[in-house]
């Protein structure tokens, strides 16, 4: 239900804006500050009020990195989520939290949401990159209140001489990757340039001609500019250009025959009819047909069988985001502006999904000392919308079943002070968002750094956060195959967090250690089991969940420097879930995992060595077997839990010279895979059939290696 907008919150916060300064890139109105020691090259807690993990760019080196979702992935407290075996949606989790509950910024932007979450973190450039900001819980970003999981910054580098660097890498299942960058520094100011080509192969292990890892082509380009001084303003902004295609499910590469046609299904399958395991065609396991299943057992004709099985999409973006920041007295200003315009063509199984999505965002900021007392404000604009057409995989039509258009200005104030000689340092903030479909949302947040000593210290964070939940995309495009679905969304997602951190830094030890709390309220989901009160046919309704959902969390991680040349870090962590409703937490997560890391570097050799265990998932929880059974192709049903595995990942790289390097890794080093135990597909006792069963690594062993050139 909209409430009327109130004025007053909004007043009150621009009363204080003359009194400003700039936002830092990373976050707003965050102090930095000086307790503690790094150990080694790699990266701990920086010491700032919120605790934030901060990857540098010699990290991204190391790891091998070619894509923002790779180098998040296997980390405490972070994930990357891979929800659809045919298509790869990959959402980056923290705190073991849906994937659309982390916001990604670039420079401190946001300007990625629903449609262009879903395709778009694979296709954001790491040419350039000086750090990426990691700050897990709601309200860890002031300008960003819809982070209820938290948030990921991108932060780019103004570089200070002349460069080139190239990178060509060749890798299994057809991978080739190559990489670009050049910078040309002036007097007052720079400019950059990138480029990358990245393609894989379908993969399709199990050999039933339905892919498990998506195969893909992916181009971007990007030009950013630095000026140091133009009026006063120091500025700093980028553009890119994303033209992406991938395709999964029935095995092939005809992209141009999937747009010509516009079908999803424009293959000849080479096993089976309709590529089912079975040269009869899909069946099903409810034991109601005549036909026999291969394992003895009674079963019918898959009833979708015909309907095909192949995801095509076609992503086409452009981004643009810049800001301006200068001196205003004790304090700064800045501005800033973000635009991206997303465009998909998929093809899912036969329906056809089109979709344009718009982004604008808008910010006017200060910071100024107010005796002892640091006080930001500022005001932020951002604007979306999303239209859509398409057909369902009988034809007929569903254009605008998800169309959308959100206006929410927003204001915000967040004051800093020190007490007892900077042993205790307190931040505390408040913004009010009028959105215009949901109204006025006010989202506090509180954080506390009590600095014990130069080497341990605590932080403390209570924070809110809301959310406007976009289209039924974010939740599951396989809908697409009901001819409705209905929006029934009337609040707004709410989230409550807090969470505790304790940090120690020594010579040799460095030690983080943390407890996260997070309720959220009026989740939104997908209710496929409604049924059309008028013609009696099977509807989706999107709607919110009438209970709320809980995570709690924690996790612990050591980093030990054996000898000047030889780093160790171990972590776990353990996350409990409640939830009542089918659907609020709907994809395989697990409650335990654990991490071993080696870092080696010496002379002209660098090299990792990391290990990733992943304990036992309760799958029957979170698929929802007590109304949803699922089944193998052969009848048998699925399992209740997931094994645990580990899996292994090793890269070395030799410095030949002063401009040459070459590199060799592998990942999945023992080549586990969940089509080793099952299958990703699944069936359903009414004969549905679904590609998400993901629990596992759906790429076995992955080797790679290449050279890189840098001047």
């Amino acid at each position: 239900m909209k409430n009327t907008f109130n004025v007053t919150p909004v007043l009150a916060a621009l009363l204080l804006a003359f009194s400003g300064s700039a936002l830092a890139d990373k976050k707003l109105g965050e102090i930095t500050v000086s307790s503690g020691k790094a150990v080694g090259a790699k990266p701990v807690l920086r010491d700032e009020i919120i605790a934030t993990e901060s990857i540098g760019a010699r990290e991204l080196e190391k790891t091998g990195a070619t894509m923002l979702t790779e180098a998040l992935d296997k980390r405490p407290g972070i994930s990357v989520q891979t929800e659809c075996s045919i298509c790869n949606v990959r959402n980056v989790v923290l705190n073991n939290l849906p994937g659309r509950y982390t916001t990604l910024l670039i420079d401190g932007i946001p300007i990625f949401s629903s449609v262009s979450t879903a395709y778009g973190l694979d296709s954001v450039s790491l040419g350039g990159i000086e750090r990426i900001d990691i700050s897990r819980g709601a309200g860890t970003s002031l300008i960003a209140p819809e982070a209820l999981a938290g948030s990921v910054n991108i932060v780019t580098r103004r570089p200070i001489r002349d460069e080139f660097m190239a990178v060509q890498q060749f890798g299994s299942y057809g991978q080739m990757n190559t990489d670009l960058f050049g910078a040309k520094a002036f007097t007052g100011g720079a400019v950059t340039a990138n480029f990358n080509h990245n393609q894989h192969d379908t993969v399709d292990a199990d050999g039933n001609e339905v892919s498990e890892y998506t195969g893909y082509k992916r181009n971007l380009g990007g030009v950013g500019f630095f000026a140091d001084d133009v009026g006063g303003f120091k500025i700093k902004g980028r553009f890119d250009i994303v033209d992406e295609k991938r395709m999964g499910g029935a095995m092939g590469t005809d992209y141009a025959g999937v747009k010509a046609n516009e079908t999803g299904n424009p293959f000849n399958w080479s096993k089976g009819k309709n590529a089912s395991p079975d040269a009869r065609g899909w069946v099903t396991p409810d034991g109601s047909g005549t036909d026999t299943l291969s394992n003895g057992q009674p079963g019918t004709f898959y009833k979708d069988g015909l309907g095909g099985m192949s995801e095509i999409i076609f992503t086409d973006r452009k981004q643009f985001v810049s800001s301006a920041t200068r001196k205003l007295g004790d304090g700064s200003l800045r501005l800033a502006v973000g635009f991206a315009k997303h465009k998909q063509d998929s093809y899912y199984e036969k329906a056809v999904y089109k979709a344009d999505q718009t982004q604008y965002y808008l910010e006017a900021s200060t910071q100024q000392p107010l005796g002892a007392t640091l006080v930001s404000t500022g005001v932020t604009y951002r604007y979306e919308d999303l239209n859509s057409t398409g057909q369902d995989s009988r034809g007929a039509v569903n254009d605008g079943i998800d169309n959308y258009k959100y206006k929410t200005p927003g204001v915000f104030l967040q004051a800093y002070h020190a007490f007892f000689d900077g042993a205790v340092e307190v931040n505390g903030s408040v913004r009010y968002d009028d959105h215009n479909i949901f109204g006025g949302i006010t989202s506090p947040r509180a954080n506390l750094l009590w600095n014990h000593n130069h080497e341990w210290n605590s932080r403390f964070a209570l924070g809110r956060g809301f959310r406007a939940p976009t289209s039924f995309f974010e939740q599951d495009h396989g809908i697409l195959d009901t001819t409705r679905i209905v929006s029934n969304i009337k609040e707004a997602e709410i989230s409550d967090n807090a969470s505790y951190a304790l940090s120690f830094a020594g010579d040799r030890l460095a030690m983080v250690g943390s407890l996260n709390y997070n309720k959220i309220k009026n989740m939104a989901l997908l209710d496929s089991r409604a049924v059309d009160p008028v013609t009696g046919n099977p509807i989706t309704v999107f709607t919110s969940a009438q209970h709320p959902v809980t995570v709690v969390g924690g996790d612990l991680t050591l980093t030990y420097k054996i000898t000047p040349t030889l780093e160790t870090t171990l972590a776990a962590e353990h996350f409990k879930y409640d939830f009542e409703e089918a659907g609020t937490l709907a994809f395989a997560r697990p409650e335990t995992r654990a991490y071993l890391r080696l870092d080696y570097e010496s002379g002209p050799w660098t090299a990792m060595l990391r290990g990733t265990w992943t304990g036992s998932m309760d799958l029957a929880k979170f698929y929802d077997y007590a109304n949803n059974q699922r089944y193998n192709f052969d009848g048998s049903r699925k399992t209740d839990k997931s094994p645990s595995y580990w899996v292994a990942d090793a890269r070395s790289e030799y410095r030949l010279s002063k401009q040459w390097s070459t590199f060799l890794g592998v990942d999945n080093v023992f080549d586990f895979k969940q089509s080793d135990k099952e299958s990703t597909l699944w069936v359903g006792a009414d004969g549905s059939i679904d590609v998400t069963h993901i629990w596992g690594p759906n790429r076995g062993r992955f080797i790679y290696g290449g050279v890189k050139f840098t001047l």
